[in-house]
C-alpha cells in the first residue's frame, strides 16, 4: 500500500477566468480525456464564469456553495450533492463559507445517481 495526499497544500492557486481563493490538487489522469482533481474553494470564492471543455462532475465533499449552469440557473449545493456540467456548457461555482469538490472532467462520463432538484438560489 502507498499513501498519497491530495491536501490544499499540495495544490495549485488558480486565478483563471477571474477566479479567487481557489486551489486545485490534481490527483490523476485516467486517460488523455480523463482527469480528477479536488477543488478547494475557500471562503467568499469563486471559480469564475467559464465553458466546460468535456463533460465535468463537481462532487461537493464538505461545505455548501452555489452553481450556476445553462441559462444562468442557479441553485444551492451541498456536501453529498454533485453538479454535472455538459462539455461547452457556461458554468460558475462561489461560496460563502467554503466547499471542498472532487472534480471529474471526461468526454465519457456515464453518470450512476440519481438526479435531484435542489434549492434554487432566485
Amino acid at each position: 500500500m502507498k499513501i498519497y495526499n491530495f491536501g490544499s497544500e499540495t495544490g495549485k492557486k488558480i486565478d483563471a477566468f477571474d477566479s479567487k481563493n481557489l486551489i486545485m490538487t490534481k490527483i490523476l489522469n485516467g486517460t488523455k480525456d480523463t482527469h480528477v482533481g479536488c477543488m478547494y474553494i475557500e471562503a467568499n470564492g469563486i471559480v469564475g464564469l467559464h465553458q466546460a471543455v468535456t463533460p465535468q462532475l463537481f462532487l461537493v465533499m464538505s461545505g455548501e456553495g452555489i452553481v450556476k449552469g445553462k441559462g444562468d440557473k442557479e441553485l444551492i449545493i451541498k456536501a453529498g450533492f454533485a453538479a454535472y456540467w455538459e462539455a461547452e456548457e457556461w458554468h460558475e461555482t462561489k461560496t460563502e463559507t467554503g466547499l471542498t469538490a472532487i472534480v471529474i472532467e471526461g468526454i465519457t462520463l456515464e453518470l450512476m445517481m440519481e438526479e435531484k432538484e435542489w434549492l434554487k438560489t432566485n
